[in-house]
């Protein structure tokens, strides 16, 4: 069996690799306890942007975290279960909700959802810290 070996990476190669994937898991506080819900991403100018409706648990826990945002954690990976390979990016930032016109239509062109519901609020996920591993075969 080929041995493996966890790198580190830093954040610009951690970032490179959030936005190379279109899905996350975000996570986030309902009821004082952590939730996780899979979502569709996509990374522009350093953040993560992701679709949602007003009425879902993750929006509502943004909006109702006034202007400094809610914290939140997301994370994405790419492993090949065969090879035992793969990486995981972890950002942990504040989340706000989009408010700007031009920019909710711009995110609603690039970022389709997954489900047939409306899509109606754009969540911005600033990251603050941004970790992130790869796991490598030695050679």
């Amino acid at each position: 069996m080929t041995a493996r070996e966890v790198v580190d990476l830093d954040r610009t190669d951690a970032m490179r690799l959030l936005a190379s994937v279109d899905h996350g898991r975000v996570v986030f506080t309902d009821k004082a306890l952590p939730a996780i819900r899979p979502v569709n991403h996509l990374v522009d100018d350093g953040r993560v942007i992701v679709r949602t409706r007003l009425t879902a648990k993750v929006a509502t826990a943004v909006r109702f975290s006034a202007d400094a945002g809610e914290v939140v954690a997301y994370q994405a990976d790419n492993l090949d279960p065969q090879r035992r390979v793969g990486w995981s990016v972890v950002i942990t930032g504040l989340a706000k909700i989009v408010d700007d016109p031009p920019q909710i239509a711009r995110y609603a062109q690039l970022l389709r959802p997954w489900v047939n519901k409306v899509m109606d609020t754009v969540i911005a996920i600033e990251p603050q810290i941004v970790t992130g591993m790869r796991i490598v075969a030695d050679e």
